[in-house]
């Protein structure tokens, strides 16, 4: 699948055969199409692997917020930015620009791929950095909310910004720019979302 996936990013699906493809490989084209038939069937069975391959790391990355991972006064604050700059890091790694690439060139061929390849994945990081944030919530740190509604508030400040800075996948985005987005993006939820006791406003609004 790793070298299907290569060949059709780097040539695209109407442009990939099924010649190069066994090429690099390093298999015959026969057992190519024993396994999977037709480049149809083998474009799908790459995106769908591959899709699954960013998704497992994307969660990784959520299962680590937790705020005794992090460090310094705020140890809140400091964990959230850490899991924004390594969402931001995998949504950023060429795997996942040519994988976004491939599902907006050829949508309109292959329309279940968008929920095959995006939906599945994005309801699956959605519920997991949910369960996360209901369990800050629940330790008092957030305020009362929907859980869902946080998760999805906090890709939004991620992944927007990105897509702009990115021009959709077309240009590298510096380190520096990552860390911009990912701090900017943690203050904008913490202002939402903090529990008020724990805001930055609190002590003056009690005086």
């Amino acid at each position: 699948m790793d070298a299907a996936f290569t060949v059709f990013a780097n040539r695209g699906y109407a442009r990939a055969c099924m010649e190069e493809i066994a090429e690099v490989a390093g298999v015959a084209k026969h057992t190519v199409y024993n396994h999977l038939g037709d480049k149809e069937n083998l474009f799908h069975a790459a995106m769908e692997a591959t899709g699954n391959a960013v998704m497992a790391e994307n969660l990784a990355v959520a299962e680590r917020l937790a705020p005794e991972r992090g460090e310094g006064p705020d140890p809140l604050r400091s964990c959230l930015e850490d899991v924004a700059h390594r969402l931001l890091l995998q949504c950023c790694d060429a795997r996942s620009w040519a994988l976004r690439r491939l599902l907006y060139a050829e949508i309109t061929r292959f329309p279940d791929l968008l929920e095959v390849v995006w939906g599945r994945g994005a309801d699956r990081l959605r519920q997991t950095l949910a369960d996360r944030m209901a369990r800050i919530s629940l330790a008092g740190q957030l305020r009362a909310c929907d859980p869902v509604e946080a998760a999805e508030q906090f890709l939004a400040l991620l992944t927007g910004p990105m897509e702009a800075r990115s021009q959709l996948g077309t240009r590298p985005v510096p380190e520096t720019e990552l860390r911009t987005v990912a701090d900017a993006a943690v203050g904008t939820f913490l202002r939402a979302f903090r529990a008020d006791h724990l805001s930055p406003a609190a002590p003056a609004a009690a005086r």
